[in-house]
């Protein structure tokens, strides 16, 4: 299994053939905010999952990651989808290069986890977690939406989280208002040899050999969504 802040740096198209195996979740984002016509910002947007299927409906849309090589796939993507209301931008999530009340939908999509989880050993996750916070209320317009996508558990059928995200996904509720939900998002591969490879590349040994010893091409995968809209 690779490193992932490496897969993200230098292998970014095999990250982005291995998500394409999961449904689109634009379906889920529409029940909590329409999108359509706003101004959207992608919080570690990575290859476009998001971006993409928001895009074509949204008034506008920033598409911001930290890794250079996740962003050109994204900008390829709507360059051929021939819409001009997008732009990309090199960024953390720590300090957001846009201005304050410019978006009414904020989205991010199993990106926060990498930097506010109680295992992150750069600095305090709480610290961390509260200055995304602070970025992502300033972005937002009064009345905007944050929604926050997370794993739930990958090989679960039920959530199952890991250990290291359940501080973090506590203090969403507890401490900042997100209001929660989970939902399945099961990864169809085409085969047992394609399920196995991906997931061994990705998630490591052990779902990988469960894969193999079953022959599945099926792979449950629980999410988590929060979303939280400020007041008028």
């Amino acid at each position: 299994m690779a490193e992932h802040d490496y897969i993200y740096k230098f292998d970014a198209a095999q990250y982005d053939e291995m998500i394409s195996k999961q449904p689109e979740v634009g379906s889920f984002i529409r029940e909590i905010r329409s999108y359509a016509g706003l101004d959207v910002i992608d919080v570690g947007a990575g290859t476009g999952r998001l971006t993409t299927v928001l895009a074509p409906e949204a008034k506008s849309i920033v598409a911001l990651d930290a890794s250079e090589a996740m962003l050109q796939i994204t900008s390829a993507k709507l360059s051929e989808s021939g819409l001009s209301n997008w732009r990309v931008v090199q960024s953390d999530y720590l300090s957001i290069p846009l201005e304050a009340n410019s978006a009414d939908l904020v989205v991010a999509g199993w990106s926060l986890c990498y930097i506010v989880n109680s295992s992150c050993l750069t600095s305090p996750w709480e610290d961390s977690l509260q200055q995304v916070m602070k970025e992502l209320r300033r972005v937002v317009r009064p009345g905007g939406t944050v929604i926050i996508m997370e794993t739930m558990g990958t090989g679960k059928e039920v959530p199952s989280p890991p250990t290291f995200l359940t501080a973090y996904y506590e203090q969403l509720v507890g401490k900042y208002g997100f209001s929660h939900k989970w939902i399945r998002l099961d990864y169809e591969f085409e085969n047992a040899v394609q399920a196995e490879q991906l997931v061994r590349w990705f998630f490591g040994d052990a779902l990988a050999d469960e894969i193999a010893k079953k022959q599945l091409k099926q792979v449950p995968e629980c999410a988590g969504i929060w979303w939280l809209t400020l007041p008028n």
